[in-house]
């Protein structure tokens, strides 16, 4: 058949499977939209099934969109009824509007935002928890997307006693506040529509006539899928078994957002007869970029195992950039692209990929000073982001303290118990008295204009300001700004806490170095250069995406940088880190360039308040892109504690303690979380 073109074996061997469970392990850049759509074209086109009787779900509405499209223009017959292709909340939305009634919920419900669900959040909170409505918003997504009530969770209080969150009766009752306001206006929030769904489910003989209604079902990206998604899939199979999942254990980087990898990893288990495929012949990249890929992801344990094979020639080697600091990194990297948008190539095929978003500051300074055309993708401009707008706005009262502008914007982060009402009561005085609102504030010292409990935070604000703005330069000024007002206290509950006290660091090292280094006259100086930053010329253009990981996945580039692959930054090693889902994370960044890739990291950055030396990250030993900067060193007692080093058969890992045995050392090594004990003679240090 004519829609069997260009197809490879394993593909076809995919689309021609009919009945029972299969599972089509998907390797980047494999044709894996192709086979999904195709496979579906054939089972309604060539088999008979009737397309109503399919089912197939996706995580992005963009997705949904093109495989609906590629999969109609394979059928030969386009007045069919068209199949159900949808994400997992459509699908949901649209059972809703047919079966909420067997929950007692109306049909015409209304879904609310992530916006509406903050509002009223805030609305329904003590005083105690309106600083925390961040977490908690999280939370009760939480336990949403675990189908657990209210009044289960009041159960299993002990799961939120912890250091972060000691109000945890507050929480449970404002879940409850917070779904009796969703009933009574008869809404909907995001998680509700999978929730409910699963909810309604639970009726076996009701699960039954659903599952005779989807007799065959495909399901991609089936690594991203989380515990309740896998709990309605199994209850949409409960007559038969014709589930076909499509995705890729190497890229699955969710698992912070609740996606369970164990989901593909047992699908094999879960399910009776499973047919595996594998989709390994890769059309997208070179040799040289899909060995290194193949080998990093090797290194991982939890994976159902695949090798990507090039369908391209060699290709350029892999360049790796090394840099002194994040600053010389940025401009390395702008230099490259000056050279690549100089031979000819569009920006809209250069990416520039980070693990950690504070890492973008940088890249955009030195992109816009060499007048880069560039944008953000799927993320807000570093002197965007809330937590820098805060600082920015306290930098600006101090260098004017009758910019109301940046007033209104502090006088309550951090909290000062003073709220809309009071905002309004001083506007008003301010108005009446032709003053600033900083001088109303002054001017009403001690006056009694608000309760007692604001008048004192509302001092203790006035008396930090003046005495800020006593210091005798610019660098103590900086570091009385958080000396004084504790910024970095105020974002800690934050569920992203962790990206925005990195933001913050890395403003605050930024600064600190503008003042050290640069030729300023004062504050109003460093003031106006940011904002110059931010009027961002020709996003409407072609332009280069500068953008997480995460953001990339789906996307491809013939020319991407890495940058920030350092230890600590690239792969993250705080306690809450995954070390597995790092390396995969850095799969699926490799895997992105198509003609060319960049590794680059620096020998120290700013952090955490101080300049710190970095180690590159183990994934250029991991990935052999350093080969040639991995010797075995013969010579006797040459190792330390800290060194990075590599063994034929348990990979990179860092020595964690030297003892001497005789003429040679014995080494403790620390291989991702496991220690073992190593003769030296046995390992290669990386250099």
């Amino acid at each position: 058949m004519s829609f069997f073109e260009g197809l490879n074996d394993s593909q076809k061997e995919a689309i021609m499977h009919i009945d029972g469970a299969m599972l089509i392990l998907a390797g980047a850049g494999s044709g894996k939209t192709k086979t999904i759509t195709t496979r579906l074209a054939y089972l309604i086109d060539h088999v008979g099934i009737p397309a109503q009787n399919t089912l197939t779900l996706t995580f992005t509405n963009k997705a949904a969109n093109v495989m609906k499209t590629r999969a109609l223009a394979l059928l030969q017959d386009q007045n069919l009824h068209n199949p159900l292709l949808c994400t997992f909340h459509k699908f949901g939305l649209l059972f809703l509007r047919l079966y909420s009634e067997r929950i007692n919920r109306a049909n015409n419900f209304v879904i609310i935002d992530t916006d509406d669900k903050k509002k009223i959040l805030k609305d329904l909170a003590s005083e105690n928890l309106q600083s925390s409505l961040a977490s908690i918003g999280a939370y009760i997504s939480n336990f949403k997307n675990q189908s657990k009530s209210a009044q289960e969770i009041r159960k299993e209080l002990e799961f939120l006693k912890d250091e972060k969150n000691k109000n945890y009766e507050e929480i449970i009752h404002l879940y409850e506040q917070y779904e009796y306001f969703l009933i009574q206006n008869n809404f909907m929030d995001f998680d509700d529509l999978l929730m409910l769904t699963n909810k309604i489910l639970e009726d076996e003989q009701f699960a039954k006539e659903q599952s005779q209604k989807y007799t065959y079902i495909t399901v991609d990206e089936y690594q991203d899928t989380n515990a309740l998604q896998y709990q309605i899939l199994k209850k949409l199979c409960t007559s038969h078994e014709n589930i076909c999942v499509v995705g890729d254990d190497d890229q699955s980087i969710y698992g912070w957002r609740g996606a369970k990898i164990e989901n593909i990893l047992n699908f094999k288990e879960q399910f009776n007869n499973v047919k595996l495929v594998k989709l390994e012949q890769n059309y997208r990249s070179t040799s040289a970029i899909l060995q290194a890929a193949n080998e990093l992801i090797e290194h991982n344990r939890k994976r159902l195992g695949k090798t990507l094979i090039c369908t391209k020639d060699e290709g350029e080697e892999i360049t790796i950039l090394q840099n002194d600091d994040e600053k010389i990194e940025s401009f390395k990297v702008a230099r490259e692209v000056l050279k690549l948008l100089n031979s000819g190539i569009n920006p809209s095929e250069i990416a520039i990929l980070y693990r950690v978003n504070a890492l973008s500051r940088a890249l955009e300074e030195a992109f816009s000073k060499e007048k880069i055309p560039f944008k953000l993708l799927s993320g807000i401009r570093f002197y965007e982001r809330a937590e820098i707008k805060d600082i920015i706005s306290y930098l600006r009262l101090l260098s004017n303290l009758n910019d109301d502008y940046s007033f209104k914007r502090i006088i309550n982060r951090p909290k000062r118990n003073f709220g809309n009402a009071s905002l309004e009561k001083l506007e008003n005085y301010a108005k009446e008295n032709h003053l600033s609102l900083f001088e109303s504030l002054c001017a009403l010292q001690g006056s009694r204009f608000f309760s007692k409990k604001t008048d004192k935070e509302l001092e203790k604000f006035i008396l930090s300001i003046h005495k800020i703005k006593e210091k005798d330069d610019l660098l103590a000024m900086i570091l009385a700004l958080e000396e004084e007002f504790k910024i970095k206290e105020f974002y800690k509950d934050n569920p992203e806490s962790e990206d925005k006290l990195l933001n913050i660091d890395e403003l605050y090292a930024n600064l600190k170095d503008k003042i050290t280094h640069g030729n300023y006259n004062g504050l109003d100086d460093i003031l106006n250069e940011i904002s110059l930053l931010n009027e961002q010329d020709g996003l409407d253009k072609e332009s280069i995406c500068i953008m997480s990981i995460h953001a990339s996945k789906g996307l491809e580039f013939d020319y991407v940088f890495i940058i920030g692959l350092e230890e600590g930054f690239f792969p993250l090693t705080s306690e809450s880190s995954n070390i597995e889902e790092e390396r995969r994370l850095a799969y699926v960044a490799i895997t992105r360039a198509k003609k060319k890739l960049y590794l680059s990291y620096t020998n120290s950055r700013f952090y955490k308040g101080s300049r710190t030396r970095l180690e590159k990250s183990r994934f250029f030993g991991e990935s052999n892109v350093i080969k040639k900067e991995l010797t075995l060193d013969h010579q006797k007692n040459c190792y330390k504690k800290g060194d990075l080093i590599k063994h034929k058969i348990f990979g990179i890992g860092r020595v964690t303690g030297v003892s001497k045995i005789g003429a040679e050392e014995k080494l403790t090594i620390n291989f991702g979380g496991i220690e073992r004990m190593i003769m030296s003679s046995f390992v290669e240090k990386v250099i």
